[in-house]
């Protein structure tokens, strides 16, 4: 509907409705430019295939330039063309307004895309858009919004069973030492200081739960290579020998508006999760971490789409995340270490979806990237 309207705004039907000529005319471009803004892929065609008009990200998708695309015929962009001509023989003689089907898009020097194309009528007679969606970015925003809404659901989860344990262990605590008060047996002391020890273990574990609920979101200026820097410094502490911190930042990033300390935070753990899935690197001398920092244009996340957004990748060359937990690494007390709580990438997420922001997790044995996405104004 946004592409017909653009379209529907700046062009004049021939009332005539005379044939369009072979090739697009000189105007064609300024007509279309708003569709070099969209990330999906988009191709202006008449109805008997030709290439009108063709965006910046087909351009890219195809490997070739918009002047080799246009004049084109876009079937032959296809393994089965035959599907698209009938599609637009279809949309010419008016059997449809918009059709879907997936299909597999050609690419010079590349494996076949997998993408999902729209193709759907406009307002202008003759001409029928042409959008392909890939297939893999359509997954990636399902995955996004599972991950939103398990986000959310852990957040009250955890919120309500955090207070429900809470009562009760006050209890119990106080009842241990009053029971403690009133014993002699040293055997029997040390029973009841494992209940006081115990509770206490559990009170920790309850208040780091709770611990981004209560805190007040502080908002200032934020420099995310202050953050990393600082980041960096408390790792190397921690790990002075065999492990290397890179960095690799793109300076021209603008200040934006956040709770530092919570980032500091939020990449601290996931820094530090690295730095301990590094062990064997470590010992050997060959651990690395990497700080990278890069603007993102025109990106979708959390449903919905910004101009500018910041990205954090924090790599590291440790065995990967574990198969097993691939899927639930944010979810709380899941750890792939002994002895983990499981919660730090948890309270990571929750940080930084406090700034409308986004952490993704790419992991191979050799790499694991953990990326933070949050918007810039």
């Amino acid at each position: 509907m946004l592409i017909r309207r653009a379209l529907a705004g700046s062009v004049k039907i021939d009332p005539l409705n005379k044939p369009l000529p072979s090739k697009p005319p000189a105007s064609a471009a300024p007509r279309f430019q708003a569709f070099d803004l969209l990330a999906t892929l988009v191709a202006v065609v008449r109805t008997d295939g030709a290439v009108v008009f063709a965006n910046a990200a087909l351009e890219g998708a195809l490997g070739s330039s918009r002047r080799t695309i246009e004049g084109s015929q876009l079937s032959e962009c296809f393994t089965e063309p035959v599907i698209l001509q009938n599609a637009l023989e279809g949309a010419g003689s008016n059997e449809f307004a918009a059709l879907r089907y997936d299909a597999w898009l050609r690419r010079a020097s590349y494996e076949p895309l997998p993408v999902h194309v729209v193709v759907a009528q406009t307002d202008v007679a003759g001409e029928v858009i042409v959008e392909m969606l890939p297939l893999e970015q359509q997954a990636k925003q399902d995955r996004e919004e599972r991950l939103l809404d398990q986000a959310q659901a852990n957040k009250e989860l955890i919120r309500n069973l955090a207070h429900e344990i809470k009562n009760p262990l006050g209890g119990i605590r106080g009842a241990a030492q009053l029971l403690q008060m009133e014993i002699e047996s040293k055997d029997l002391i040390e029973y009841t200081q494992v209940i006081i020890h115990e509770a206490d273990r559990l009170q920790s574990l309850v208040d780091r739960l709770l611990a981004p609920h209560r805190r007040p979101h502080l908002v200032g200026d934020v420099n995310i290579h202050e953050v990393c820097e600082r980041v960096r410094s408390l790792i190397l502490a921690e790990f002075p020998k065999g492990l290397k911190v890179v960095r690799d930042y793109d300076t021209s990033i603008p200040e934006f508006r956040g709770d530092r300390e919570q980032l500091i935070q939020a990449v601290l753990n996931i820094a530090h999760n690295a730095s301990q899935a590094l062990a064997d690197q470590v010992l050997a001398g060959t651990g690395q971490i990497a700080f990278k920092t890069r603007i993102a244009r025109q990106v979708t996340f959390g449903k919905q789409r910004y101009r500018l957004a910041l990205e954090l990748h924090v790599i590291d060359n440790g065995p990967g995340v574990p198969d097993s937990i691939k899927d639930r690494i944010f979810y709380p007390l899941v750890s792939g270490r002994e002895g983990g709580s499981g919660l730090g990438l948890t309270l990571a997420q929750t940080f930084v979806q406090q700034h409308h922001g986004l952490i993704e997790c790419d992991s191979v044995p050799g790499r694991t990237d953990f990326k933070l996405l949050i918007p810039l104004p």
